[in-house]
């Protein structure tokens, strides 16, 4: 019997993540049935259950994945335009639409205040996007563009709450056309200001 190669593996990874980001989106957690799962992936239950044991540990490796992607874009662009990109509309190359990253944190914030055990578990895994968002403000006060009269710490919750009151704004269905002069106020009210005259 011919080996199937990591690529193919990989591949089929990201297919049933992808597939099963908007089925979460969609229809929660609990109403992501396998049926439900089978149909939006494309897939059996045995292939989607080979790659990922359960429905919960097929949830958690989906919110670390989002969890890790943020980070990266965290790392490289800042806290700031993670919350850009959930009000970007995607265009026809995006390859994931915001709603269904949108629908994940949802979900996990939800299980969040409800299931101590998921807590416990993702508890590990939310510290990347704080290390990600601490350590971009770190590089970006040594370079002199962060305030330094607030303590980096502080400035890292700010960052995390009020990403926090927007996807709780977007979940609400409330209007998001008019929130990028609020993003450019919160950019703004880390960076340093360097007096003129």
């Amino acid at each position: 019997m011919p080996r199937v190669s990591q690529d193919h593996l990989d591949a089929r990874r990201r297919q049933i993540l992808d597939g099963a980001r908007a089925c979460f989106a969609r229809f929660g957690y609990e109403g992501a049935t396998v049926r439900r799962l089978e149909e939006a992936t494309g897939l059996s239950r045995g292939a989607i259950f080979h790659h990922f044991r359960d429905k919960e540990s097929l949830f958690l490796a989906l919110a670390e994945d989002d969890a890790l992607r943020m980070a990266e874009v965290v790392a490289e662009q800042g806290l700031v335009q993670v919350m850009r990109d959930l009000l970007a509309e995607p265009g026809p190359s995006d390859a994931e639409h915001p709603a269904d990253w949108l629908g994940t944190r949802l979900e996990v914030s939800r299980r969040l205040r409800t299931d101590p055990e998921f807590r416990a578990r993702w508890a590990e895994r939310s510290r990347q996007l704080t290390d990600a968002t601490r350590q971009r403000l770190e590089r970006q006060r040594e370079a002199g563009n962060l305030r330094d009269d607030v303590d980096v710490d502080v400035l890292t919750s700010f960052l995390e709450l009020v990403l926090e009151g927007l996807v709780s704004h977007l979940a609400m269905g409330l209007p998001a056309d008019d929130l990028e002069p609020v993003l450019d106020l919160v950019e703004e009210s880390v960076r340093r200001h360097r007096r003129v005259g």
